[in-house]
Parts: C-alpha cells; sequence; structure tokens
C-alpha cells in the first residue's frame, strides 16, 4: 500500500502547529498504524529530520498511551479497538489519512501528537481507590457479591484512561471516564466507605481541570475502546445526588 499522512506538527506548547503530509510507500495491509508511524519516522531519522512525536506502550489495546484522531475519530474508523490495534486494512490504498493529537483543554500539546493527559491521573487521585486494612489477602469467598452488580463492575473497570471520550465529545466532557472509574468502585462492597466522598472529590476535581458538562450526545461511547456505555454516567449521577443529599 501506498498512503499520505497529513500530520499535525507542533515543536512545543507554546509555538503554532500546522498539518504537513508525508508520503509512506510500500507498506503492508497488515501493518498496525503505529508501524506505519514507526516507519515514517525510520525514514525521517535517516533523512536528518525531526521524527514525528506520538505515545505507545504496550501496543495490545491495554495501556491506552496511543490516543490519536485519525479522520476526525479518535483512535481511527475500526469500532472497539485503540490506535495500536487499527491496521491499515481498515484503509484504501492511496488514501489520505489525517493523523492529530486529541483535541481538548485539559490535554495540552506537549509536541506533535503527544498530550499532557495528567488530568485524568488527577481525577484518580481525588477519589479513585479503595481503603483497607494491610495484611494477608481476604478468602476470596468471604464477601459475597451479587453476580450482576460483579459484571456491571468489572465492565466499567475495563476503562484504560485513554482519553478518546474527551476528544470525541463535542463538549469535552470525561464524564464517560469518570463514570466508569466511580461506577465499579461503587458497586463493590470494599468501595462503599468512600462512596460518598469519592463521587464529591472526583466530579470536584474534574470540573476544576476544564473538562466540560455531559449532556447526553453518546459521542464518547461510539470512539470507547472498550465499549462502556452512558449508564455510568446516570450511575455516578445518582451518586452525586446521594452524597449531596448527605453531606453537610
Amino acid at each position: 500500500m501506498n498512503v499520505t499522512l497529513r500530520i499535525w506538527r507542533q515543536e512545543s506548547p507554546v509555538q503554532p502547529g500546522r498539518m504537513i503530509p508525508y508520503q509512506v510507500e510500500d507498506i503492508s495491509p497488515d501493518m498496525s498504524f503505529l508501524e506505519v508511524l514507526d516507519v515514517l519516522n525510520e525514514r525521517l531519522t535517516v533523512a536528518g529530520e525531526d521524527p514525528v512525536a506520538f505515545d505507545s506502550d504496550c501496543r495490545e489495546g491495554i495501556c491506552g498511551m496511543c490516543g490519536l484522531v485519525i479522520d476526525g475519530v479518535a483512535h481511527g474508523p475500526q469500532a472497539l479497538v485503540t490506535t495500536c490495534q487499527l491496521h491499515m486494512r481498515s484503509f484504501a490504498d492511496g488514501a489520505v489519512i489525517d493523523v492529530e493529537p486529541w483535541r481538548a483543554g485539559p490535554f495540552p500539546i506537549v509536541k506533535d501528537l503527544v498530550v499532557d493527559r495528567g488530568s485524568l491521573d488527577r481525577i484518580i487521585e481525588a477519589g479513585g481507590y479503595i481503603s483497607i486494612p494491610t495484611g494477608s489477602a481476604p478468602e476470596a469467598h468471604s464477601i459475597l457479591v451479587p453476580k450482576d452488580d460483579a459484571d456491571a463492575a468489572f465492565d466499567a473497570a475495563t476503562c484504560i484512561g485513554c482519553g478518546a471520550c474527551v476528544a470525541a465529545c463535542p463538549n469535552g466532557s470525561a464524564a464517560l471516564f469518570l463514570g466508569a472509574k466511580i461506577t465499579h468502585l461503587g458497586l463493590l462492597p470494599q468501595g462503599q466507605p468512600e462512596r460518598r466522598s469519592r463521587v464529591l472529590g472526583m466530579v470536584t476535581r474534574h470540573d476544576e481541570e476544564g473538562f466540560g458538562g455531559c449532556t447526553q450526545i453518546g459521542e464518547c461511547t461510539a470512539v470507547c475502546p472498550k465499549g462502556i456505555q452512558l449508564d455510568v454516567i446516570s450511575r455516578y449521577h445518582r451518586d452525586m445526588l446521594s452524597a449531596l443529599l448527605h453531606s453537610g
């Protein structure tokens, strides 16, 4: 395959950026999108040019580091995959492909396609944890959890914090991420002691970081690589209402 990548290049957070086209030839349809960027960077390095900066780590759809907006869609045109799982067979030979970073105020651009997603980490620090006594592991069946709750908690816990929901949301909201983190702890017995303080702390931090409000448009669920649904937002809204009613 031969493709043209129009890539956002930005030297630093304070300098303006622009789209620059690159021809990438003789690539396999079975290559991942990140492998094509690797090929391009090898050629740029050999030519003495600055390689394209982009994030990646596990390249197995687990870590959530590799977020890119490809042809206007977070993680690209294939549903339920991260960018590292997107293969070139999803594109036509000769395609012109736009590659941009996540576009959101709380995700400032560091360089090229790399953004700082530390705002999501700070939301977790505000309450995305449980307090448990140290010591030996408890017996697995000592605390019974209804299967429906366990299944729903597991589904919410699959969130990898990639930020695609934010990049896709017209409001720049992290409500799907927030809902997933609050839901998976709030459904389990171990998460009950901090349930109210958790939602208050995390929602407050979400707003302080500059994320927008949720208006239930649903663009977030369309691009979530783990298929997390809007019901987690409804759950955290209920927890928030309960916490407010019992505060003070």
